[in-house]
């Protein structure tokens, strides 16, 4: 086959040159369409928790989780196929305003945007699964793996670190470097994608990175936005059948203000330096600024 061929994966710099072109499309969307999208997003990474959940609670902790990870990477599958717009990968718009093509209003426009479409999504979810009493599922199983994962989420404090500000700056500091290597996987696979010619190389691309950040634990925002509300839920409206099979009490502190200042803060700020910084601005450096360094 011949480098010219239309087939062939773009190169590293082709790569750079496409992220700048989907990187200013994404932060140049109407509102409407932009907010839409984003939902659709939200919506498919709720559901790729779910099919994570479905596999440890089936497999227990250690299998599960390895094939749980890949078994998520059906959300970004869906959120590059379908068009979505999905907060940690818009985290690369920082190119287009690294670049000039957008204004700093019009980055943070967008991405507020695009967070609460994402926010909308994933709690549709969450009430549809709810109500649907998927939690029964396993015995029980299923919603205890949820409850099990959310508290885990919010409690980035250990004991061993005691009580006050030292103790929550550290959870904080291992939240946020858990949201910056989660969101270096998801937009390594993000950026990679770019430079498929097909479905089959898109989805191959982004298997590995994204099994890889479930699989070993690290925090995605949006994601989080579907397993701590679902937790929540559970702790508080759960049908009696699984309040009496399950110690609701040790999760008394999954609560909506534990999840805002213990995990979404933190992990969002990592997951745009992760994203956003250490792969968008520094790849187009490398790329695209490369007279500067050459």
């Amino acid at each position: 086959m011949s480098d010219t061929s239309p087939l062939l994966a773009l190169s590293a710099a082709a790569i750079a040159q496409a992220a700048e072109h989907h990187a200013y499309d994404k932060a140049s969307k109407k509102f409407k369409r932009a907010f839409l999208l984003a939902i659709l997003a939200g919506a498919a990474i709720a559901l790729a928790f779910c099919f994570y959940t479905t596999a440890v609670a089936a497999l227990g902790d250690g299998p599960g989780k390895i094939v749980g990870g890949l078994f998520f990477a059906l959300g970004l599958f869906l959120v590059v196929l379908l068009g979505g717009e999905l907060f940690t990968s818009s985290t690369l718009t920082l190119i287009s305003r690294a670049n000039g093509q957008i204004t700093t209003f019009e980055l943070l426009k967008n991405w507020a945007t695009v967070y609460f479409g994402n926010l909308v999504g994933a709690l549709i979810i969450v009430a549809i699964i709810f109500l649907g009493r998927t939690y029964m599922n396993f015995h029980t199983g299923w919603g205890l793996t949820i409850l099990n994962t959310a508290a885990h989420k919010i409690h980035h404090i250990q004991p061993s670190d005691g009580e006050g500000l030292y103790a929550y700056c550290r959870g904080f500091i291992e939240a946020v470097c858990l949201g910056i290597v989660c969101n270096i996987m998801v937009c390594v696979a993000v950026w990679l994608s770019w430079g498929g010619k097909t479905v089959t190389d898109k989805l191959l691309v982004m298997l590995f990175p994204i099994g890889m950040f479930v699989a070993s634990g690290f925090e995605h925002s949006i994601a989080n936005m579907f397993m701590i509300p679902m937790g929540i839920v559970l702790e508080n409206f759960s049908v009696p059948e699984f309040a009496n099979a399950v110690d609701l009490s040790k999760y008394a502190d999954l609560t909506v203000s534990n999840f805002i200042l213990n995990n979404l803060i933190p992990v969002t700020i990592g997951n745009i330096i992760g994203g956003g910084m250490m792969i968008g601005l520094f790849n187009w450096y490398i790329w695209k600024k490369n007279s500067l360094i050459a």
